[in-house]
């Protein structure tokens, strides 16, 4: 059964639904790269993405261990390869403003986040430089 159901809706944009959920995910082909940038690019997607299953794997971990996760934020920057055209770097800056002062459990949230699904799955020429500032 799927999982998304897509449509192109001209322009160099997408639409895509989330079957169990119902929510709506919009593409836009960047300006750099004949779009117009009006919302998230497929490769926006893909650095997002590493942040986001970074963190929810921290969050399970942290769960399981009784660790809050609240304050942590995280920044994406997505560095393209002009040729061919692709992702040749994503950064994440992780910030924590009050973080557990347990310095075995921090260094278990930093495995658990490099060890994500989507940075397993991601080609090993795709640099990835994981900043955690805590």
């Amino acid at each position: 059964m799927p999982t998304i159901k897509s449509v192109y809706q001209g322009n160099l944009r997408t639409n895509m639904k989330h079957l169990q959920s119902g929510l709506e995910v919009i593409t836009d082909a960047p300006v750099d790269n004949n779009g117009k940038g009006e919302a998230f690019s497929p490769t926006d997607l893909v650095a997002a993405a590493l942040g986001s299953c970074m963190v929810t794997i921290m969050g399970i971990v942290a769960e399981r261990d009784g660790v809050s996760l609240e304050g942590l934020s995280w920044e994406v920057t997505k560095i393209m390869n002009p040729q061919p055209r692709k992702i040749s770097e994503i950064v994440i800056d992780f910030h924590w403003e009050n973080p557990v002062q347990d310095a075995a459990m921090l260094q278990k949230l930093k495995n658990a986040a490099k060890t994500c699904p989507v940075a397993l799955s991601l080609d090993p020429e795709l640099k990835q430089t994981i900043n955690f500032n805590f």
